[in-house]
């Protein structure tokens, strides 16, 4: 008797359903291939030079946050650490023994004592073809009270009177070309309000010229603003726009603002003058980020000084303000606007 043939079982073609196991089981589709995933692109990230003493210093910290928080890199380089190789060729910095390579900005933090090797070090980075907020001659530029000022006064805006000589033989009239005592007595290179003193008296006056102008140091005579009564006005300048700005005003007994010296600051809501005037001020430097400092006078603000490498502590706290936030964002679209300058692609 021959054999029965038996069926042979098949198995069941990709994409077909899938019989149940069991009887009332619901039937579902096999899983169909998903199309491959388009990579994306890493943004990348710019690094970001911020050139200070100390990271620790609370306008470094705050800065190196809001970097990291754009994702992009910080990197702290101490001032006096870096080495500047001259030689045929492209011009090279060393940082501890290691080349410094692939900076796409950098923002100095120099003080006054180390201005000099300071402004060495901004210049190498300006001759590697480095964006640099602020470069070296505007630094140059507002560290000499007495240049600043003469610049100021050229681009026509108001500045106290101000005088400087080396003559001891007439003190008298010295006094007399800035309006009379008392008068202010500055250091042509100093910050936070260091080496700068009051006198009341034509005693006082040569007493302190002859001791500076025995020490070899520069100084000007100044117009005291009575009306400004131990105040003043900060403004801070990045690029076109003030982004923050307080009323300055002296502890008892002291006739210095500087938050540094003890004065407390509150926010202020500049007009329109006072902004017009502060960022006037630092364009005609050649500042991209400045701080400026006018005294409140009856006829509107007169201009005392401009700091390249402004602190802002006092400004955060008393305004709220992201200061650092913008300082990084104007440093990154700065190096952005240099990049197309030159032909080169954006970086995204």
């Amino acid at each position: 008797m021959p054999a029965k043939k038996v069926p042979s079982k098949k198995a069941p073609a990709r994409g077909r359903l899938k019989a149940p196991s069991r009887p009332g089981e619901p039937t579902t589709p096999a899983p169909s291939p998903s199309p491959p995933a388009t990579p994306r692109r890493p943004r990348a990230k710019k690094t970001v030079v911020l050139l200070s003493r100390k990271r620790s210093l609370y306008s470094t910290r705050r800065m190196v946050e809001e970097i990291k928080r754009r994702g992009h890199r910080p990197l702290v380089l101490d001032t006096l650490r870096c080495t500047l190789v001259l030689a045929p060729g492209q011009p090279r910095m060393l940082y501890r023994g290691v080349d410094i390579k692939g900076v796409d900005v950098v923002i100095p933090r120099i003080g006054a004592s180390i201005t000099g090797y300071g402004l060495a070090v901004v210049k190498h980075f300006e001759m590697m073809g480095v964006p640099v907020l602020n470069d070296s001659q505007a630094i140059s530029q507002s560290r000499d009270k007495l240049r600043a000022l003469q610049v100021l006064c050229s681009g026509g805006l108001d500045v106290p009177r101000t005088v400087m000589a080396h003559d001891r033989s007439n003190v008298r009239k010295l006094v007399e070309e800035v309006g009379g005592l008392p008068i202010i007595i500055k250091l042509l290179r100093g910050t936070q309000g260091v080496g700068v003193m009051i006198a009341h008296t034509l005693q006082e006056v040569q007493t302190i010229l002859n001791t500076f102008w025995d020490l070899g140091q520069e100084v000007v005579l100044q117009e005291f603003v009575v009306e400004s009564k131990g105040r003043d006005v900060r403004a801070l300048v990045v690029g076109n726009r003030v982004v923050g700005a307080m009323r300055r005003k002296a502890k008892k007994g002291e006739f210095r603002s500087n938050i540094h010296r003890g004065g407390e600051g509150s926010p202020v809501e500049l007009s329109p003058a006072y902004i017009e005037v502060a960022v006037k001020a630092a364009h005609l430097l050649g500042l991209e980020i400045s701080g400026v400092d006018m005294l409140e006078g009856h006829a509107g603000p007169r201009l005392m000084e401009l700091n390249s490498s402004p602190g802002f502590e006092g400004l955060e706290r008393a305004t709220k303000q992201d200061i650092a936030g913008a300082m990084i964002d104007h440093a990154l679209a700065f190096s952005e606007a240099r990049r197309a300058a030159a032909g080169q692609p954006p970086v995204v």
